[in-house]
């Protein structure tokens, strides 16, 4: 069985009183844009419960070249002119999770 490929993507939204725009927009406009234009399986968000500026999104592929398409492809490139058109404020890094081992219950 192929293990999950993720694409994670951490961004910090450093004024407290955007964060519930930011998360609406993220919410209705961003994360349905970015799954049917990467094709990926799923996607789901968190806020660090630690770090209340920090929100992640994680995107789920089935394997390893179609995580490297998308984040590769033009329309990852428009996501982020978008992005940074609406959020300039907000820095963002990327990174892919590649997961080595799971366990069960």
């Amino acid at each position: 069985m192929s293990m999950p490929h993720i694409l994670v993507v951490r961004a910090t939204v450093p004024d407290e009183s955007k964060r519930a725009a930011f998360d609406a927009w993220y919410s209705r406009e961003h994360l349905p844009d970015a799954v049917k234009s990467f094709g990926s399986k799923r996607a789901w968000r968190y806020w660090i419960a630690n770090d209340p500026a920090v929100h992640l999104a994680m995107y789920e592929f089935s394997d390893r070249a179609s995580l490297d398409a998308a984040a590769g492809g033009e329309e990852m490139k428009r996501l982020i002119r978008d992005f940074d058109r609406d959020w300039p404020e907000v820095k963002r890094t990327r990174d892919i999770l590649v997961q080595a081992e799971s366990w069960p219950a």
